[in-house]
């Protein structure tokens, strides 16, 4: 019996426009959507008239679901893999079922899609030569230890910030990395998009005269980058 194909689908970050013809095509094809959160991937799914039975793969359920998943896939069934915003795996769940499939030699094979990472470091203005995705920081325990090794990186620093931690993340920065040069795209792709550019004290000063919602891509710059 053949196997059944695992495909990992990049959704759009935002703008519901930014999906591939061949995203189109795939989820149209398969025999099963595992999704991040079904209510969300349901409205984008109806935008492209795609009905395809969806069921819920997020991180509480995770250890539940990828055995049953890879069952399915033995069985000869395709499935694609999908999550709220952006490509499963880069800070959303997918890498237990991901692994299970290479392990059973079920081929697993990349649909490319929208991008905060990459968006948000094309129209940073710092150096794109060299960078380090940090993703989300620790809330608490290892915070300290992190930014601590963050600041000694030699290129340009992408974190991921929630808008209730936004001011006291780019606060530790400026205490632990000193004012450097930062990049911070709230809501990129969305109709109320917007960057924040220059040394750190500067955007603080303008973000904390704002109400602050949405998601946040923050880019430090290395040390020794200025814009004087």
């Amino acid at each position: 019996m053949n196997l059944g194909v695992l495909y990992v689908v990049g959704s759009p970050i935002g703008n519901l426009g930014d999906f591939s013809h061949r995203a189109v095509e795939i989820l149209s094809s398969v025999d099963l959507i595992a999704a991040e959160d079904t209510r969300t991937t349901s409205v984008l799914l109806k935008k492209y008239s795609i009905s395809k039975k969806c069921i819920s793969y997020h991180e509480r359920n995770e250890n539940m679901k990828y055995g049953k998943l890879i069952d399915f896939l033995r069985l000869g069934h395709d499935i694609a893999l999908i999550s709220d915003a952006g490509t499963p795996c880069i800070s959303d769940p997918g890498y237990r079922l991901i692994n299970a499939a290479r392990k059973n030699d079920i081929e697993v094979i990349s649909i490319p899609g929208a991008s905060s990472i990459t968006a948000a470091l094309s129209i940073s203005g710092l150096p794109t030569d060299h960078f380090y995705f940090e993703g989300f920081l620790p809330k608490k325990k290892g915070r300290q230890t992190r930014l601590e090794f963050l600041s000694s990186m030699d290129c340009s620093v992408i974190i991921f910030e929630s808008p209730h931690r936004i001011i006291k993340t780019l606060n530790d920065i400026s205490l632990r990395f000193g004012n450097r040069v930062v990049s911070v795209c709230r809501e990129i792709t969305k109709i109320y998009e917007e960057n924040y550019f220059g040394y750190i004290g500067q955007v603080l000063d303008v973000m904390g005269r704002n109400k602050l919602k949405g998601e946040f891509v923050l880019i430090v710059a290395k040390e020794g980058y200025s814009i004087d």
